[in-house]
């Protein structure tokens, strides 16, 4: 079996739930695991320690890099068949100096625009 890619999202923001489940019904090769950001153990992923989760979606990559944000984001598209056109778009030279700042832009607006799902206490 494959080693997976463990991606790292914000289980509290309404677009990151939105777009996970989108990206899980397109993960026709069960290539993600995906982990909450609010329920991960600090001891098993304590490499992800000092980085800013919250702010930016993360990635460790089967191959044990760490991606964060818009590469992120190029990485997940490059793994989708039905989405690997758009990703070769976004990897076209200087794409990364328009795609870094719009996700920043999104990223820092979403709880304003969106909402914020907060987890029931138990």
């Amino acid at each position: 079996m494959a080693k997976k890619h463990i991606v790292f999202y914000d289980a509290e923001c309404p677009l990151c739930q939105s777009v996970k489940a989108v990206i899980v019904k397109l993960d026709w090769f069960n290539r993600f695991e995906w982990q909450s950001v609010q329920k991960i153990a600090e001891t098993k992923y304590r490499f992800l320690q000092n980085r800013h989760l919250y702010d930016e979606i993360h990635m460790v990559t089967s191959d044990n890099e760490i991606k964060t944000g818009f590469y992120t984001v190029r990485k997940i598209l490059l793994n989708l068949p039905l989405a690997s056109g758009l990703a070769l778009l976004l990897f076209l030279p200087f794409v990364d100096k328009l795609g870094v700042p719009l996700y920043t832009f999104i990223s820092t607006n979403r709880y304003e625009w969106f909402g914020r799902i907060q987890e029931n206490p138990s």
